[in-house]
């Protein structure tokens, strides 16, 4: 459950019966969204409403001594709200976290005292106060909303999972497992800007990965128990049982390895040591944890594992790494998403029928197909797409991102591995913003819409360069 700090703000003149009213709107939107809320107590202050020096003392205190559940912070305006004891409110708190600033509208027939709130003119002066404080914000999708309305809760589920996203990324554990393919400079990346960021990086050679896996018998509990798994997830009756082996001694390496180092998302070389040194592909593996929310992306794409956490958090839903890897016919906003085949299992939709595990036929033609069984082979079917992509600006120090919105399609596509066609309005545009500011051919993709709240993530909070891609 998600936990926000609320700051119902007021101003003396108004009259007090509007803050209890706002108390309640505010609570019940959270409750039905089943975010938990820390608040003043009704017997605090003028009815729980933050307005002078003391009341600020107050509610920071409160929030301090919530400190470690509070993700984001909700400011209320029932009326006009005074700017200052909020935004001191929010400064003797000392916590840093999204902050969501939401304010009543007025009734034209109750312009009278009874019922007048002025709130719209109040936010203006709490977000003008807020940025002479240095604190970063977010607005409701309408100036003055109402709690109890479809806007409000739109707006309200949206900044929660803005909140998940924040607090995930500025304490981010990646893996990665061996060093990146020689052939690929395109997965280069920072790990000094990532760390400024909050992220953190561990890693391991593929050399003890493969040393540990081979000293694991066959009939280990462990090793046995990871074989059912891989037989529960995935068709398997075309793959040898050897390699099938492999992949759970694999897979339980691994596991411990990330349950050691506490790790939320990794990025393996998934060729082509693993293959010539090993003898499978860990394609299968990976996608079981993205179907885990644990995201894993290939070819050590680390900030390709970056892409894949931000639309997890956001979208609540496992997210894959792919190629930007062909046209579709002669339609320009078409294109066809690819991979070997490491895409979470649920991306294939209920009709698992045609899902199996395969071989990489592409690596089979220069490592073999003995060597490179473990891919997941299926076809997403049509819905709601959102792509997103992190990249480290080496040069300017910095971190820029794009991120939109687009359809999986039921086109036509007869071929191999994970795969599916999309459209994307405007996508010619897009294709030459990815190549004019050398982004990766990388890109993480969710089947869900979620670019507005990693946008409003990306860009407010966390301070990253972001393009939202619109058509």
């Amino acid at each position: 459950m998600a936990t926000l700090g609320v700051i119902v703000g007021s101003r003396g003149f108004f009259p007090e019966m509007l803050i209890t009213e706002g108390r309640n709107d505010i609570l019940g939107a959270l409750a039905q969204l089943g975010v938990d809320a820390v608040i003043l107590d009704e017997t605090k202050g003028k009815r729980g409403a933050v307005e002078t020096w003391e009341d600020a003392k107050e509610c920071a205190a409160l929030f301090r001594a919530n400190r470690q559940r509070i993700e984001g912070i909700v400011v209320s305006l029932p009326n006009f709200g005074d700017e200052k004891g909020i935004a001191d409110t929010i400064k003797l708190s000392e916590l840093q976290v999204p902050i969501l600033v939401q304010a009543y509208p007025d009734d034209p027939d109750q312009f009278n005292v009874e019922r007048r709130r002025d709130a719209f003119c109040g936010k203006i002066s709490v977000c003008n106060n807020l940025r002479q404080y240095g604190y970063s914000y977010t607005l409701t999708t309408l100036h003055t909303v109402h709690p109890t309305t479809e806007s409000f809760a739109s707006d309200l589920d949206a900044f929660v999972r803005v909140c998940r996203l924040v607090k995930g990324l500025r304490n981010a554990r990646l893996g990665a497992v061996g060093a990146r393919p020689n052939a690929f400079n395109t997965v280069r990346y920072s790990e000094k800007i990532l760390q400024a960021h909050g992220i953190s990086v561990s890693t391991i050679d593929l050399s003890e990965v493969f040393s540990a896996a081979s000293k694991l018998d066959a009939v280990d509990t462990r090793v046995q128990d990871r074989l059912d798994a891989i037989h529960a997830y995935v068709e398997t009756a075309a793959i040898p049982s050897p390699s099938l082996t492999k992949m759970a001694k694999l897979a339980v390496i691994l596991d411990d390895w990330m349950l050691d180092k506490d790790l939320d998302a990794t990025a393996v070389q998934c060729w082509e040591s693993i293959q010539q040194n090993y003898g499978v592909n860990a394609c299968t593996l990976m996608s079981m944890m993205s179907e885990k929310l644990m995201p894993s992306a290939c070819e050590v794409d680390i900030t390709g594992a970056v892409s894949m956490y931000s639309l997890q958090l956001a979208s609540g839903k496992p997210s894959a790494l792919v190629d930007w890897n062909n046209n579709y016919a002669d339609d320009p906003n078409k294109c066809v998403l690819f991979h070997c085949g490491n895409w979470a299992r649920s991306f294939f939709g209920s009709n698992t029928a045609d899902v199996k595990m395969a071989s990489a036929e592409i690596l089979a033609t220069t490592l073999g197909g003995a060597n490179t069984h473990g891919t997941i082979a299926g076809r997403v079917p049509a819905g709601p797409l959102s792509y997103a992509r992190v990249s480290t600006d080496d040069v300017n120090g910095a971190v820029h991102c794009y991120v939109g919105e687009g359809r999986y399609t039921a086109d036509p596509l007869r071929t191999f591995g994970s795969r599916a066609v999309v459209e994307v309005p405007g996508l010619q545009a897009l294709l030459k913003h990815i190549c004019k500011n050398g982004f990766e051919h990388h890109v993480a993709m969710s089947a869900s819409q979620c670019a507005d709240v990693l946008c409003e993530a990306w860009s407010t909070y966390m301070g990253w360069d972001v393009y939202h891609h619109r058509g």
